[in-house]
Parts: structure tokens; sequence; C-alpha cells
């Protein structure tokens, strides 16, 4: 008999039923984070066209390249290893077709005074450059910068850029070339010939059906699956849709590499195997003057306006998804040449230009610079310096084909001006930063004014009136 404290029996079997243990929190690594979105920036957005839209930018790269190796003595294998590099983590970092560029301004005081403004003082110009647009980034005044300055002045600047891309590209096809001297021939191009201008014409024919068709395409709303099945294709869908995925950038240049070779077959032979050596850059007091007014006074206001302020908006055109601030794109710019220029890699930055170049041919994601990053890497350790044969003898008439649609395409990003009082600033900033070699600074200042008096005259319209 059960006590009076015990419970009573039970005829049923008692089991202990066990909870299952919650599992703690674990928030994701740095690191998985990380690697996913370096796997999401380096992604194939739009497959192939990714490898055409790396072309988009050699328009602006190479002949700068060339003629700052042949003028001023620049290593072109250094330079391409570090631009390369360069490439590799911008399109890492960034996940879009960010482009890396020559400094412009530089470049061109460089060539314009030769070998006076040699290796030494190009590399002072970059990194005195760099040092203020890292500050400004860093110190976050780049952000503020670009939070005041208004639409209509950084179009301004996108239009002048974009139009003298298109002016020297047309110069490039219509007259000879001699970046030995930094200078565009004065005697016409002739019609016949493996650097011809009936060479050119095609080539910007071809790139034009193609583009075409690319934006028709993209254009077009989309298709059912099924129905498209059962709508049989006619041959002009199919030739259509073939053109549409050819890769006409990178068609035009392997072009240009091959006729390149067949106008001088012996820059074969004097291809040498190796990357260049690297040294430090030895940069005297002298040098740093020199490259402090020579060249960071007029690049300083070209690089902060076209290179940061017109990236971010044109990339939040572009790539609406993207976030793109003035702070990142400064510390990028700025860090690329600090390390850089020190071992004699050309001042480079990024580029509207570019961006819009890329953008045209296809590019999409970061995969896109970065396969052109990798393919610079290749080239610099395999064969460095002696590259400069092959770029010497490519058909200078291609480049400029492909230096007129990256300018084009720039350009067009002042269409989204609604407004007279919009516009007229805009073209304010496009004359006035098109003449001379600080235009880019003056362009700004005069933009800036405009726009503050139109302000005004918005404020008290009656008492102006």
């Amino acid at each position: 008999m059960a006590g009076k404290g015990t419970p009573p029996p039970s005829s049923h079997h008692e089991t202990a039923i066990t909870l299952p243990e919650t599992p703690s929190f674990r928030p994701p690594s740095y690191s998985s984070t990380f690697l996913k979105t370096l796997k999401e920036n380096l992604a194939f957005r739009a497959r192939w066209a990714e490898i055409n839209g790396a072309m988009g930018d050699l328009g602006t790269f190479i002949p700068i390249v060339i003629s700052l190796t042949l003028v001023n003595g620049l290593d072109l294998g250094t330079t391409l290893i570090f631009t390369g590099v360069y490439n590799v983590v911008t399109g890492a970092l960034f996940g879009v077709p960010m482009p890396v560029q020559p400094m412009k301004s530089i470049a061109a005081a460089a060539i314009a005074e030769g070998k006076s403004f040699g290796v030494p003082e190009i590399m002072a110009a970059g990194i005195l450059t760099s040092a203020v647009v890292f500050l400004l980034g860093a110190t976050g005044l780049m952000r503020l910068v670009y939070r005041y300055v208004p639409l209509p002045v950084v179009r301004g600047i996108q239009l002048a850029q974009g139009l003298s891309f298109a002016q020297s590209a047309v110069t490039y096809v219509r007259y000879s070339q001699d970046f030995s001297k930094g200078k565009s021939g004065s005697h016409p191009r002739p019609w016949l010939g493996l650097d011809g201008l009936i060479l050119a014409l095609v080539a910007f024919g071809f790139l034009v059906v193609i583009s075409s068709i690319i934006d028709a395409r993209n254009a077009a709303p989309e298709e059912d699956e099924e129905e498209a099945r059962s709508r049989p294709a006619s041959i002009r869908d199919r030739v259509m849709k073939f053109l549409g995925y050819l890769p006409s950038a990178v068609i035009v240049f392997v072009l240009g590499v091959v006729l390149a070779i067949v106008r001088k077959p012996s820059i074969l032979s004097d291809l040498k195997a190796g990357p260049s050596h690297a040294h430090v850059v030895k940069i005297s007091s002298e040098s740093w003057k020199q490259g402090f007014i020579k060249g960071t006074v007029p690049q300083l206001p070209l690089t902060v306006l076209n290179s940061v302020l017109a990236v971010c908006k044109l990339g939040a055109d572009l790539f609406p998804a993207r976030e793109f601030t003035a702070t990142r794109i400064s510390v990028s710019v700025g860090l690329m040449n600090l390390v850089g220029c020190w071992f004699g890699a050309m001042p480079c930055c990024h580029g509207a230009g570019g961006m819009a170049g890329q953008y045209k041919f296809g590019g999409r994601s970061g995969a896109c610079v970065a396969l052109l990053g990798l393919v610079k890497l290749v080239l610099g350790f395999v064969i460095g310096s002696s590259l400069v044969g092959i770029l010497r003898e490519f058909p200078t008439g291609l480049l400029g084909v492909l230096l007129f649609f990256a300018g084009t395409e720039l350009a067009m990003a002042a269409r989204d001006m609604g407004t007279k009082p919009e516009w007229f600033v805009m073209l304010v900033v496009t004359a006035v930063s098109m003449v001379g070699s600080y235009g880019a600074a003056l362009g700004f200042v005069c933009g800036m004014v405009a726009h503050v008096l139109l302000k005004v005259k918005d404020l008290h319209p009656r008492r102006l009136t």
C-alpha cells in the first residue's frame, strides 16, 4: 500500500521528455561575409560581355603609356604590374567596372616638357596629388564637397571630358600620330594601308552596328520563355542574336595587335622574357618642386572633379543598387599612387570616362576590370617593358575609334539636365573647362558662380525683373 506522500502508481509507462537544446546564435564571421561580397563583386554578371567591357578604356590608356614610355622614360613593365594590381583590387572592392586611368594633366605636362620633366618629377606630382586627395577623403572633407557641388557643375565636367575624348579620337583617326614626340602629326592619314582611314571607318561602323543591336536588345521588353520557344525564330532574329553576342571591342583590339605584328614582324624577336627590375625612385627637392608646380597644380582639380565627384554621380546613374561614396573613391585614388609611384608606376586615378567606356562595351561588374588587371599582370611579369614595341605599332586609328565611344558615352550622361538654368550652368562649365591646362578648375569656379547667381535671382524675382 502506498504511503501517504507517495504518488499513486500509473498504469502507463512514463517517459522523460527531453527538449532539444537551443543552438546558440552565431553571427556570420567577417571572413565569410568578406568572401561572399568578393564573390558577388567578381561575378560575371554580363557573362562574356565583361571581357568586351574590359577593352573600353584602352583608348586613353595605351596612347598615354606609350608617350610617357618613349618621351619620358617611364618603365612600362612596372606600370603594367602596378596598374594590374590596381585593377584587380578596385574590381574586387567596388564590384563595378571602376577604371584605372592615367592622370592626364600630369601626363600632358610631362610629354610637353620632354626629358626635363622625367620620371622623378612625374612620380612627385602623382604622390603629392594623391596625398591631398587621400587627406580630403580620410577626413570627410571630400564628402562635403560631393554633397554641396550642384549636379549641373559635375555634368559640365563630364561633358567637357567626354567631348575632349571624342575630339582626341577624331584627331587619332584623321591624322598620323607620333607618340615618341607626344604630338599629333600634321599629315592626314592615308585612306589605304594597315593603319589607314578605311580601316578605322570600318571598325567604327562595326562598333556602331553591334552597339545599336545590344542597346535595342536591352531596351526591348522581356519575353516569356515559353512564348519565345513557341515562336519560330527567323533568319534575321538569329543573325541579330549572333551579332549581339559578338565581343566587338575585343575583336577590334585583337585585330590591332595582329596588324601591329604584320606591320613590323621584327617586334616579336624584340620581346624579352621577364619583368622589369623594381627599384625605388629617387626624388630630389627640385623634382618635388617642379612636380608640384607643373603637375599637381593642374591635375588636382581634375582629379577631384572627374575622378571622384563625376565618378560618384555616373556610378549612381549606371548602378543605382550600388553605393558610391566620395570617401571610398578618394582613399582608393590616394592609396594607389602613394604606393606605386615610389617604384616608378605611372600616376593613376579613377575616371568617369573610363567607366562610361567600359559600361558601353558591356562591363557590369568588378570582373570586367579584374580580368583586365590579370592580363596586365601576366604581360608585366612575362615580357615587361619589351611590350612597347607592339603598342608602338598598334594602329592609332583603331585606338581613336575605341576612345570615341568612351567619350560619347560619358558626354551623354549630361542628358538629364531638365531646366534651362541647369543647361546654362552645365554649358558654362563645359566651355571654360575645355580651354587650357587649368580649364577644369576655372570651369568649376565659373559654374559655381553662375549657379549662385541664378539662385540669388530666384530668391528675389521681383527686385531683379
